[in-house]
């Protein structure tokens, strides 16, 4: 369902993104794990097609980035850092006009931009202006427009930042829900997050894939990610 292909990204002199490749299939959840400035935004935004590779491609549920990017847009949903909106618009209006872009009208809109709200809990807020929401609340509409097209593809950068500990609850229990049916990569930084409903684990670090494996494999009990992330390095290095 995801398939990226020697994915490289320089800016002038420095690589973001140096040779990446992996695919993740139908019923995978990826943990994208790496420390600030590793790369992982920058490989999910090519991903999406809201950055240009320099080298290298991708496809999503077999649509080139570069040779189809509509079908391949419409196929994934995509919730970036920070789930830019509009922030003068209401929950509702925002969501039903994400719905039109995805070219849903009528009753059938509706019925999308309902089940949107309902699977990320927004019904209580859905006439409210975003700019009146909490963080948490904005995150949570930011991932109800990535759901809404009931896409085959989700990356979801950061799904859980800003919210408390039962939405976060909430929010991995709707992931491991639709995890059979979707491919799903997840960036974050939280370890409870990648051993809750990750089935597999990249870490990268300086634009490079340092690690690929089942979380268990990786995350040893007593070590903090960082403490991953500098063994991965040292061991890069050495060899």
């Amino acid at each position: 369902m995801i398939e990226i292909e020697h994915l490289t990204r320089r800016f002038g002199a420095f690589t973001a993104v140096d040779d990446v490749s992996f695919t993740v299939e139908k019923g995978e959840v990826l943990g994208f794990l790496g420390p600030n400035g590793a790369g992982k935004s920058t490989t999910m935004k090519m991903l999406a097609g809201f950055v240009t590779p320099t080298a290298g491609t991708a496809r999503i549920a077999g649509h080139d980035i570069a040779d189809a990017p509509v079908a391949a847009k419409r196929a994934l949903g995509f919730l970036p850092e920070g789930a830019p909106t509009y922030p003068e618009m209401t929950v509702t209006g925002f969501l039903q006009f994400v719905a039109r872009i995805r070219g849903f009208r009528g009753a059938t809109l509706d019925e999308k931009v309902a089940a949107a709200m309902a699977q990320t809990q927004l019904e209580g807020v859905r006439l409210q202006p975003i700019e009146t929401l909490s963080k948490g609340f904005k995150r949570r509409v930011g991932l109800a427009q990535a759901l809404l097209h009931d896409p085959p593809v989700l990356v979801l950068d950061e799904p859980t930042d800003g919210l408390d500990p039962n939405q976060k609850h909430e929010v991995r229990e709707l992931i491991r829900r639709m995890a059979p049916e979707k491919a799903i990569i997840i960036s974050t930084h939280i370890l409870e997050e990648v051993e809750a409903v990750c089935t597999r684990a990249i870490i990268i670090a300086r634009g490079r894939i340092l690690a690929d494996a089942p979380p268990r494999d990786l995350l040893r009990p007593g070590h903090t990610l960082e403490q991953v992330f500098r063994e991965l390095t040292l061991a890069r290095e050495a060899a």
